[in-house]
């Protein structure tokens, strides 16, 4: 099946000029059938959700995942002790982890006061181990050696080592770029829609306002906050502030009645999403429930998980069979920033991911949850005398109960400076494992079949023939993809 992957949206073009906010108005086009929701509530069943939380700015994953053999432990150290500032985790300071059979075999320890982390890969507190590590994964066009990268005779991503292009990329899982922009996320939307419309309301929902990686051609986001629905009219006392200004002009131009037979239309239109709005926060007030673990205070980040395992666990109520659910936590850019502070920082997220996971537990929707990390790249091995600077390869974690837990998945990179994997002699290392094969074993759990895959994926051809390799990781359990 052939499908177009350029966007348009005049819709959204003309409503951009009449509101001029588009966080308003992804919440707008997204709500409109909200009611209808309501009503299907209650029936739905092979129900999935997968949550996307991206660390913004480029998380430091060469202390996340550390070596624990003497051999690889002693590079990691002497390489993260150069450039006169000291990235180092001393043995002492670490955790060893004990893989499960099928990983990659090795030895690794954690940062000990990630506990949140090792839990998780352990299976302490839980019925089964339920994190794995992927390592080296990158942007890739196109599968890469170092002597075609140094040569010249492949397609690179554009831009490698930039923050906003590698953000993108990540979403657009296009690295060579696009002339309309539209995401992984979007497109599966697109494509779950039109083979079994069965959903009411859009499978996108963003803790984060506009993002990437749920545009699609026919799929747009909906934003909600971690408090729940963004609500046009709350005026409640305290929090008048121009946002609330904003709105309240918004609300009072859509009560009037325009001659001009477009605005009409779309007063009408903006009015309903209005009220579909306020029905989403009814059915998200409705449960409330008292989570029996502690998520993280630093920032929105521990509010924001729990609002998306709250929606989640009104999936029937609002209508979603599937559904995607973004979330950033930002200030990862660290150069400036030492080993404590990224540390520190780490910390937040291994707790946020434990308290996610149980929280899900306790709601009994571990089994239809799959929750990846994504960053733009991962940082250089040295310093650069305060923290440290752009890569491109980095480790990353999947977790959830369809994840086969406890190993690591890939190819450790040769941690030594100017070795067979380091592109640049300077600890910047070419990845391994493309982003596509992330996304696509998470599409087929999805439920994207191997001839959609390409439209979702659109260099997935160059990595792997879909319909013969629906896993090309295997960190989804076997059995789980048909």
């Amino acid at each position: 099946m052939t499908r177009n992957i350029s966007r348009r949206s005049m819709i959204g073009e003309s409503s951009c000029a009449l509101l001029g906010s588009t966080s308003v108005l992804s919440s707008i086009l997204n709500l409109k059938l909200m009611n209808q929701a309501a009503a299907a509530g209650g029936s739905i069943t092979d129900t999935k959700t997968i949550v996307n939380i991206n660390l913004n700015g480029g998380m430091d994953s060469w202390n996340l995942l550390v070596p624990w053999d003497d051999a690889r432990y002693n590079l990691h150290q002497a390489a993260r002790g150069s450039g006169g500032n000291d990235l180092t985790i001393p043995k002492s300071d670490l955790t060893r982890i004990y893989q499960a059979s099928g990983g990659d075999g090795e030895s690794y320890g954690i940062y000990n006061e990630l506990s949140g982390i090792i839990n998780l890969f352990n299976g302490t507190g839980f019925g089964g181990r339920r994190l794995s590590f992927l390592t080296n994964i990158g942007t890739l066009v196109e599968p890469t050696t170092m002597a075609q990268y140094q040569a010249g005779s492949v397609t690179l991503p554009k831009a490698l080592f930039s923050h906003i292009d590698q953000v993108t990329q990540w979403q657009t899982c296009v690295p060579q770029g696009m002339a309309e922009l539209s995401g992984y996320a979007g497109r599966m939307a697109d494509v779950i829609h039109s083979t079994a419309n069965t959903q009411a309301t859009s499978m996108s929902i963003s803790l984060a306002g506009n993002n990437i990686a749920q545009i699609g051609n026919n799929t747009s986001q909906f934003s909600i906050t971690g408090s729940g629905a963004l609500t046009l009219n709350s005026t409640t006392a305290g929090s008048w502030n121009l946002r609330n200004a904003k709105n309240a002009a918004i609300t009072s131009m859509v009560d009037q009645t325009y001659r001009n037979l477009m605005r009409e239309s779309f007063s009408s239109y903006t009015k309903g999403a209005i009220d579909s709005q306020m029905a989403f926060k009814s059915i998200y007030d409705a449960h409330n429930p008292n989570y029996s673990v502690a998520f993280p205070s630093y920032g929105r980040f521990g509010d924001e998980l729990k609002a998306a395992a709250r929606t989640i666990a009104v999936r029937n109520q609002l209508g979603l069979k599937r559904s995607t659910i973004f979330i950033e936590l930002g200030g990862w850019d660290d150069h400036n920033q030492n080993r404590t502070v990224t540390l520190d920082r780490l910390k937040q997220v291994s707790q946020g991911l434990h308290a996610f996971q149980k929280a899900l537990q306790q709601e009994g929707l571990e089994d239809e949850v799959v929750t990846f990390v994504s960053s733009d790249f991962g940082r250089k091995l040295p310093g650069n005398g305060r923290g440290s600077d752009h890569a491109w390869g980095g480790n990353t974690m999947v977790m959830g109960e369809p994840v086969d837990g406890g190993k690591v998945f890939g190819t450790f990179p040769d941690l030594t400076l100017g070795g067979d994997d380091d592109v640049d002699s300077d600890g910047r290392f070419l990845p391994s494992m493309p982003v596509d094969h992330l996304i696509a074993e998470l599409a087929r759990w999805f439920g994207v079949s191997a001839t959609d895959l390409p439209y979702v994926l659109p260099n997935i051809g160059n990595f792997i023939v879909p319909s013969q390799t629906p896993q090309p990781i295997g960190f989804i359990k076997a059995g789980r993809i048909t």
